[in-house]
C-alpha cells in the first residue's frame, strides 16, 4: 500500500511539472556567446534565458503565474498600457538586483527604473539595448489620435552573442522599422486595431528582412496570412502560441 501510494504521489507531482513546463513553448537559438532560450508566455509577453540571465519582457499577470516563474535579472517594458505594463508582477518578479528599463511614461507607474528614450542605446546586465521608436500611423483611437502616439512607446533592439533580437512593442510598419539592419530575429505585433495587419508586418519585414519573424501579440488575427505573404522571401516565419 505505501510503496502504491509513493507511486501515486511521485505521478502526481511529475505530472503537475510536466503541465508546467508544456504550458508555454521555448525555442533555442544558438549564439556565439551561448544558447538564447526564448519563452513564449502570451499576449505581449516573452521571457529570455541568456548567459545565466533571465529577461523578462513587458510581464503581466494574466499571461502567467508568476509565482511559479524564475526571478528577473532584467525587466523590458515597451510602453505603459495595462496589458503591457504591471507594476505588482514586475515587484513580484524583482529581487535587490534586478534591473528595469522602461519608458518616460512608464516610469511614471514604476519607480527606480531607467529611461530609455527614443533612439537610445545602452549597456545593462552586459546586453546592448536600442530603443526604437514604436507608434501608429494608420490607426486611430479617434481622429488625429493614434492608439500610440509617436515618441512615447519603444521597441527594443536586444544583442545577444552575435544575434539581434528586436521585440518591437506596439506599433505600425514605421520608416523607423523599415530601417533596421541585420536583424536576426523580429518580434511584430499583429492584430487590429491596435498595431499591424498581415500586409503591414509583411510590409517591414521585407524591409530589414529578419532571419526569423515571430508574429505576437496578435490576438484572432489569421496567423496564415502572414506565412502565405512572405512565401520565397527567404524570412522564416515561425508561428508560436502567443
Amino acid at each position: 500500500m505505501r510503496t502504491f501510494s509513493a507511486y501515486l504521489l511521485a505521478l502526481f507531482l511529475f505530472t503537475g511539472v510536466m503541465a508546467l513546463a508544456e504550458r508555454f513553448e521555448t525555442d533555442t537559438i544558438k549564439t556565439s556567446s551561448g544558447d538564447l532560450d526564448i519563452t513564449f508566455i502570451g499576449h505581449g509577453t516573452l521571457m529570455f534565458s541568456f548567459g545565466g540571465k533571465v529577461i523578462h519582457i513587458d510581464p503581466v499577470k494574466r499571461a502567467a503565474d508568476y509565482n511559479k516563474l524564475t526571478k528577473a535579472d532584467l525587466i523590458l517594458v515597451t510602453h505603459d498600457h495595462p496589458d503591457h505594463l504591471d507594476p505588482q508582477t514586475i515587484r513580484k518578479l524583482s529581487d535587490d538586483g534586478t534591473r528595469l528599463v522602461l519608458t518616460r511614461k512608464a516610469a511614471e507607474k514604476v519607480k527606480g527604473g531607467i529611461i530609455m528614450n527614443n533612439g537610445e542605446t545602452i549597456f545593462v546586465e552586459g546586453l546592448e539595448i536600442e530603443a526604437v521608436p514604436a507608434y501608429n500611423i494608420v490607426h486611430m483611437r479617434s481622429k488625429g489620435k493614434p492608439f500610440h502616439p509617436r515618441g512615447v512607446g519603444n521597441g527594443y533592439v536586444i544583442t545577444f552573442g552575435d544575434k539581434k533580437v528586436y521585440v518591437a512593442g506596439d506599433t505600425e510598419n514605421t520608416p523607423e522599422m523599415k530601417k533596421l539592419k541585420d536583424i536576426d530575429i523580429a518580434f511584430l505585433p499583429m492584430n487590429l486595431p491596435y498595431t499591424m495587419t498581415p500586409e503591414m508586418v509583411a510590409d517591414a519585414a521585407k524591409a530589414f528582412k529578419p532571419g526569423i519573424l515571430y508574429p505576437y501579440h496578435y490576438g484572432k488575427t489569421d496567423t496564415s496570412k502572414i506565412l502565405k505573404l512572405l512565401e520565397g522571401t527567404g524570412i522564416e516565419v515561425r508561428i508560436r502560441k502567443m
